[in-house]
């Protein structure tokens, strides 16, 4: 916001340097602003409520100050009140749901079935691990688990970093064609 002032100053019948630059500055502007809001909003029976939305908070702004940019300030004004009721239009209102759980929302804590689940996935990726060669789930689970670079794992190991880098490649495959592949079952074994 900035200083655009002009030359006349209000008195008690005269228009405020707001009334002015509204009709001068952002009026001409509607055309286009109504074309950005059509073009922006799904539901075309509310851009005249849209529009004068943005209308009334160009003004309120500008009572307190009149901005630099007419054009760009109105179409930021135009575009943050979309937002904002888009983000509206996405809230459910506590008040229209009487029971909450007709709003089929997930439970943070897992219940029975979920804990089984969780429980077969790691059972079914240990005896993957067990198929696995020594050296390259030894390889694997440096590096996956604790976290190891290649360099720290080929230090560890005894071994070269490209050596390391083959024994991942092949453990991912392997583990890959052990959890992944049709003939395997759902208890881990191929």
């Amino acid at each position: 916001m900035g200083s655009e002032t002009f030359d006349r100053k209000p008195d008690a019948g005269a228009a405020s340097a707001a009334d002015l630059w509204f009709v001068r500055k952002v009026l001409p502007l509607e055309v286009m602003l109504v074309q950005y809001l059509h073009h922006n909003w799904r539901n075309k029976a509310e851009i005249r409520d849209l529009l004068h939305d943005v209308y009334v908070r160009v003004y309120q702004a500008a009572q307190k100050q009149l901005p630099d940019n007419t054009r760009a300030f109105v179409f930021i004004t135009a575009r943050n009140l979309l937002i904002t009721r888009a983000r509206q239009e996405n809230v459910v209102s506590i008040e229209a749901v009487a029971d909450l759980d007709t709003l089929d929302v997930a439970s943070e804590d897992a219940g029975p079935e979920r804990n089984a689940i969780a429980r077969d996935e790691l059972r079914r990726l240990q005896s993957a691990l067990d198929h696995l060669a020594p050296r390259c789930r030894e390889a694997l689970l440096l590096r996956r688990v604790e976290g190891l670079s290649r360099g720290e794992i080929a230090q560890r190991m005894g071994i070269g970093e490209h050596t390391v880098k083959e024994y991942l490649a092949s453990a991912m495959w392997m583990l890959a064609d052990i959890l992944y592949s049709e003939r395997a079952d759902f208890r881990g074994r191929p």
